[in-house]
């Protein structure tokens, strides 16, 4: 028994040796003129430790220091860089006999720092990368050149090596009075356990922080592996989790979780977001498989998922669900990133595609997008949006609907495109089923460029009502107010299911061939619309125009003009025709026209005049000259009146034109056809008697005149 309490008493006498010598014959407080010193020397500041440095035994052997301040250099508003209320150090002890420091972990509790940057752009750092010139001095002149005898001061024997920092209670203040920034990280706290290389090391860390009118929070925990030479490291179980408000957002929770990360290898990556921004209500989550090379060169994210829930009122469907799918690369050296879309899909709307972007001055991006169905009018809610405005301009009075009209154009005013003069973008777009604005379209194939401000759309095809649409268009918003060009064709499409659809409008009908080349300057609607200027050849076959019969109103005019009745007047108020061609020619807010032509088995029809595309307002004047009989469209036929040529004239409200029969013109036609036949027979009569020519002509004259 003996023997066993020497074994124990052995070391218990050692340790406590141990302890009694470090107190007798270390004194801590030796070591502050050298950390002093070495701050001095290598910083140029000064370093102030208020009171002792004391001992400490307990959780394990090491120093303390009290209030330690190091100083700001002349000329900032606060007065120190650095202030710590205490400095717990551990030490290993057996090195202290050897007069060598070694430190174990640094412990700084209630650590305040203080980063500042004047209005002329000095920061308060530069000191800590600048070796005092003094210092300097000293070291390059000998004391040959100093001309005296070195000083004999004794060195210091001490050597000191650290090896970590736990930091709690911290504060980081940032003010840069050139910005006009103010930024602040309290409570910040990093724990660092069990270090050592080649080993798993487990580190804690949280902070808050504000900046100007945002407030923010993160905190997270990770598993450190670092290797001997310090050149490779692995992480695991890393999780992070953050909130941030402002003004008008409010994120409850952001959060990053990876529960490994090695190099040259698939990590599983989670995030999650959860809250409110600018109104909408947000909720979203996803994966990926994160590699990272070992070079650092080359990242990648395979899988990469999104399931998200977005609501708010500004959403034109609300609640919106959209679900993604893709792979992500990105290679650091060539600034290049490679996004491959398999599905994204935003409630009924779905893409697929891909997308390349080259970083520079100007990112270069590439894009190729596709989209079995785009419905533009379901997703925006404009189904919804048209039937409460045409109930709303229903019950409106005109002197309202006015007054609206007005202040809208007051408050018109040129879109900001700016931003297209920072992209240099080449797209392609191909959509199975398109509509916009009622519009229905198959096979939509676009492509088109955005190259600092100018936009061009070098394609653009589609199916269209049986027909099909080809068009060309520029935009060039380089200058102040942008310019524009856009040519169009349009083939055999059906005009009727068109204007009914796009404009709730059955006035035509038939197969439509249309060809525009316009121009214009600016993009405000009015503006738009006072400065376009072009050509629209129109070519339609087989139609009618609906809402007037033109046989119908002749013969009503003709009936009241001999006092006479008119019998089945319940006729269809539609015109038929087999061909229709014009030229429309469109000049600050007006379009004129001076070769409307259209023809029919009855009818030969051609038309001029003008209408106001602002206003809305037209002034035609439509004249119809009658080849065939009026019994093929429903009447009686009034053969008094064939080759006679009748206007028409059509005014007021697109919406709601007035035709008027100009019958003057008609009388005047049949008077002189009845003259043209008088006198082809009083020719006949006179023939043999007046031989004279001259003769002939005067009394024809003369006859004529007595009708005009």
């Amino acid at each position: 028994m003996k023997k066993i309490a020497l074994i124990f008493a052995i070391p218990v006498v050692a340790i406590v040796a141990l302890v009694l010598a470090l107190v007798l014959l270390v004194n801590p407080n030796q070591f502050k003129p050298l950390i002093v010193e070495q701050a001095k020397q290598h910083t140029g500041l000064d370093l102030v430790i208020e009171g002792d440095i004391d001992w400490q035994f307990f959780p394990s052997i090491g120093f303390t220091l009290g209030k330690t301040e190091l100083k700001n250099p002349q000329g900032f508003k606060q007065p120190n860089l650095f202030k710590v209320e205490q400095v717990g150090i551990d030490v290993s002890v057996t090195p202290l006999f050897s007069q060598q420091l070694e430190i174990g972990n640094v412990t700084l509790d209630g650590a305040e720092f203080y980063i500042e940057t004047r209005k002329d752009g000095v920061k308060n750092l530069d000191a800590l990368t600048q070796q005092p010139a003094t210092d300097a001095q000293a070291t390059e002149e000998t004391p040959a050149e100093a001309g005296t005898e070195p000083a004999t001061t004794e060195a210091s024997p001490w050597t000191i090596s650290l090896a970590g920092v736990s930091i709690t209670n911290a504060l980081l203040d940032i003010q840069d009075d050139k910005a006009g920034t103010h930024t602040k990280l309290y409570d910040v706290s990093l724990t660092l356990t069990e270090f050592a290389l080649d080993a798993w090391s487990k580190a804690d860390f949280a902070m808050k922080g504000e900046t100007n009118q945002q407030k923010f929070a993160a905190q997270g925990t990770a598993e450190l592996k670092l290797m001997t030479g310090f050149t490779q490291y692995e992480l695991k179980n890393l999780s992070f989790d953050a909130s941030y408000s402002d003004a008008s957002n409010k994120i409850e929770s952001a959060s990053i979780q990876l529960d490994t990360f090695a190099f040259d290898q698939a990590n599983n990556l989670k995030y999650a977001v959860k809250g409110t921004a600018a109104d909408l209500a947000l909720d979203l989550n996803g994966g990926a498989q994160l590699t990272v090379d070992k070079a650092i060169s080359k990242v990648t994210m395979k899988q990469l998922g999104l399931e998200a829930t977005f609501e708010g009122a500004t959403l034109p469907q609300s609640p919106m669900k959209v679900a993604m799918s893709s792979d992500l690369s990105f290679d650091l050296n060539k600034n290049h990133l490679s996004f491959v879309l398999d599905k994204l899909t935003a409630n009924a709307l779905q893409f697929d595609g891909k997308l390349d972007v080259t970083l520079a001055d100007v990112p270069k991006v590439v894009f190729n997008l596709h989209s079995p169905d785009i419905d533009v009018d379901a997703f925006l809610g404009l189904d919804k949006g048209a039937e409460s405005n045409a109930s709303s301009e229903d019950g409106s009075q005109g002197g309202a609907s006015n007054s609206t009209a007005s202040s809208s154009a007051q408050k018109e005013q040129e879109p900001d495109l700016s931003a297209l003069r920072a992209l240099d973008v080449t797209g392609a777009i191909t959509i199975d089923k398109f509509k916009a604005g009622n519009a229905k379209m198959q096979n939509v194939a676009a492509k088109f460029s955005v190259n600092r401000g100018l936009v061009k759309l070098t394609s653009f095809s589609s199916n269209l009502y049986d027909g099909s649409i080809k068009a060309t268009a520029t935009l060039d918003a380089r200058k102040s107010l942008a310019t524009y060009s856009a040519k169009k064709q349009i083939k055999g499409v059906k005009v009727l299911p068109l204007l009914i659809d796009v404009a709730q409008n059955d006035k035509l009908e038939g197969t439509g061939n249309i060809d525009i080349d316009v121009t214009g300057k600016g993009l405000a609607p009015t503006t738009m619309k006072q400065n376009l200027a072009g050509t629209i050849k129109i070519n339609f076959a087989d139609g009618a125009v609906n809402g007037i019969n033109v046989a119908q109103l002749i013969r009503e005019n003709y009936a009241k003009f001999k006092g006479e009745s008119l019998e089945g007047q319940d006729q269809a108020k539609k015109t038929d025709f087999s061909a229709m061609t014009a030229t429309l020619k469109l000049s600050k807010g007006i379009v004129t026209t001076d070769n409307l032509h259209a023809q029919s088995p009855l009818l030969r029809v051609r038309g001029q005049g003008s209408a106001n595309y602002i206003n809305e307002t037209a002034d035609f004047t439509i004249s119809t000259s009658i080849v065939g009989s009026l019994e093929g469209q429903g009447g009686k036929d009034i053969d008094e009146l064939k080759d006679i040529t009748i206007p028409v004239n059509i005014s007021g409200k697109w919406s709601e034109p007035k035709f008027k029969l100009v019958f003057d013109d008609v009388l005047k036609q049949k008077a002189e056809k009845e003259i043209n036949r008088g006198l082809e027979k009083l020719d006949e009569k006179l023939g043999e008697k007046i031989k004279d020519e001259k003769t002939k002509e005067a009394v024809n004259n003369l006859i004529k005149g007595l009708f005009n």
